[in-house]
């Protein structure tokens, strides 16, 4: 009995598994993928993202995005989006996308090519200071942690794969 039900979980466990993959514009071109197209696929971060702001006491009661701590004596909201997480795409601003982890489609990060990490997807910011990014999430500016800017878009191919098909159109029959 027991190993069955090992068995059964390993099963599960492979039968889940994502052949997750970097997002760049030669997947997009490969599988011919529109815009529209792009909406409708599911989207993950392969590094965490953690994003912080000051809380000063105008901006104090718009906290909504995060979780509200104390750094440095300090009071901070920061939002953090795991690895794995799943983000969809809200809009393609010139081959920016604007990616949705959250609730809504105003709480977004914007990603785009990087030449440097072999054209995948990688979350943009408005100035970089060595890995420290300023990011606007919500319409707040939000500063990134480090870790962040190691963060790549993923995509699960084997999805993409069997997204993809063929038509014909049936041009009928004549009856003898």
């Amino acid at each position: 009995m027991r190993s069955l039900i090992i068995a059964a979980l390993a099963l599960m466990t492979l039968g889940s598994c994502k052949n997750l993959v970097p997002y760049t514009d030669a997947l997009k071109s490969k599988y011919n993928l529109s815009d529209e197209q792009l909406k409708h696929l599911q989207f993950y971060v392969s590094s965490p993202i953690v994003i912080q702001r000051k809380v000063t006491a105008e901006n104090n009661t718009q906290i909504d995005a995060g979780k509200v701590k104390i750094v440095n004596g300090e009071k901070v909201e920061e939002v953090v989006v795991p690895v794995g997480t799943k983000g969809v795409l809200v809009r393609n601003d010139n081959g920016k996308f604007e990616i949705s982890f959250e609730k809504d489609d105003t709480y977004y990060l914007r990603f785009g090519t990087n030449p440097n990490r072999y054209d995948s997807y990688v979350l943009l910011a408005s100035d970089w200071q060595g890995k420290v990014g300023n990011v606007t999430y919500a319409g707040n500016k939000y500063y990134t942690s480090g870790e962040s800017a190691d963060a790549v878009l993923l995509i699960d191919i084997r999805k993409i794969s069997s997204y993809q098909k063929e038509s014909r159109i049936a041009k009928g029959r004549k009856a003898n």
